[in-house]
């Protein structure tokens, strides 16, 4: 097998487009799940600090987080850290989410308009901020139409406290929905999407991606090492040192792909290579995927997801992959995917 080199492609120190818009930030983005609960306020402060010094420029949060503490918690923390001034929010692309349930009182959650205005009003005094940069619907809303939901973006985006608009966790139809309602209005629509994505969840590429491109969209998969099960799982379990990884997603998923990451750590191990670096080079590398959401816990995981930017991997390295972690069905997107 070969020893993964330095990539070819955009790698940390160049913006990418999102989307069809005209902003541009670098892969990896700074995801705040872990603050205000996994990672103490403090060091969170310091980690922003450390990300800011590596080149990252863009931070994604939403109202709900922090929840351990309080609903909104993390944009608060972020509003602190902003407010420590030097360029931190003229450097930084900020964005937000909408759309969970922030209190228990009715309309206090979903995509009424009454609420999107509302909790962007939230968001920016907690922030400290006068405008948010990428204002995201975290997910879907049944019982709201797109003609709603964009009547409410209009009004934030033509008042100038918010930029764009992206979305989180939509199914493929919800994009296309989205974009055809906004072509309608003669707006620019979502311009990024957040997705699961990672080697052991692959079902965006049969939907989600063919309509993220089709309608010019950047996708940006969250969890991309699911939860840590891939950033080498079984050997930080073997001595004590697993956090994240023996818990939540990855605790969940593991009984089911205990031989498959057996396998994953003896091929990242035979080349050489840190598997949490490997997880997310994959990712980086897959047709589609505009960059990445992560959410490390210390600046060495941080310092980690950096290198992999400059990874590539070697082409039966990629094909090792594929044999570890195959699809459940013929590969490539949907409607053919489905023939089998």
């Amino acid at each position: 097998m070969g020893v993964p080199t330095m990539t070819t492609g955009p790698s940390l120190a160049e913006r990418v487009p999102i989307g069809r818009s005209a902003l541009r930030t670098k892969r990896l983005w700074l995801g705040t799940v872990n603050f205000s609960g996994r990672v103490p306020d403090e060091d969170a402060l310091r980690l922003l600090d450390h990300a800011r010094e590596r080149g990252i420029d863009c931070i994604d949060t939403a109202d709900i987080y922090g929840w351990r503490v309080h609903k909104g918690h993390t944009e608060e923390l972020l509003g602190r850290w902003f407010a420590r001034g030097g360029g931190r929010r003229e450097d930084i692309v900020l964005a937000t989410k909408v759309g969970g349930q922030m209190t228990d009182r009715p309309g206090d959650g979903g995509l009424s308009s009454r609420h999107v205005i509302a909790a962007c009003e939230g968001s920016l005094r907690r922030l400290g901020v006068d405008h948010i940069d990428i204002f995201q619907p975290h997910q879907v809303d049944r019982t709201t139409t797109w003609d709603e939901v964009w009547e409410a973006m209009d009004v934030l985006v033509t008042s100038g406290k918010v930029r764009y608009v992206g979305s989180s966790n939509f199914a493929g139809w919800h994009i296309a929905a989205a974009q055809e309602n906004a072509a309608r209005g003669h707006r620019l629509g979502i311009i990024a999407h957040q997705c699961l994505y990672n080697l052991t969840v692959r079902h965006a590429e049969l939907e989600v991606m063919p309509a993220a491109e089709a309608y010019g969209v950047g996708v940006f998969a969250w969890s991309p090492l699911h939860g840590g099960l891939l950033g080498g799982v079984l050997r930080k379990l073997r001595e004590g040192t697993a956090v994240k990884s023996a818990q939540g997603r990855a605790q969940a998923a593991l009984p089911a792909l205990r031989s498959a990451v057996e396998s994953y750590e003896k091929f990242c191990q035979s080349v050489g290579a840190d598997p949490a670096e490997v997880g997310l080079a994959w990712v980086l590398s897959r047709p589609g995927v505009t960059g990445a959401v992560i959410g490390p816990r210390t600046p060495d995981q941080l310092d980690s997801a950096v290198r992999a930017t400059h990874r590539k991997l070697a082409d039966d390295e990629m094909d090792e992959l594929e044999s570890i972690f195959p699809v459940s069905w013929s590969g490539g997107p949907a409607p053919e995917a489905w023939l089998g």
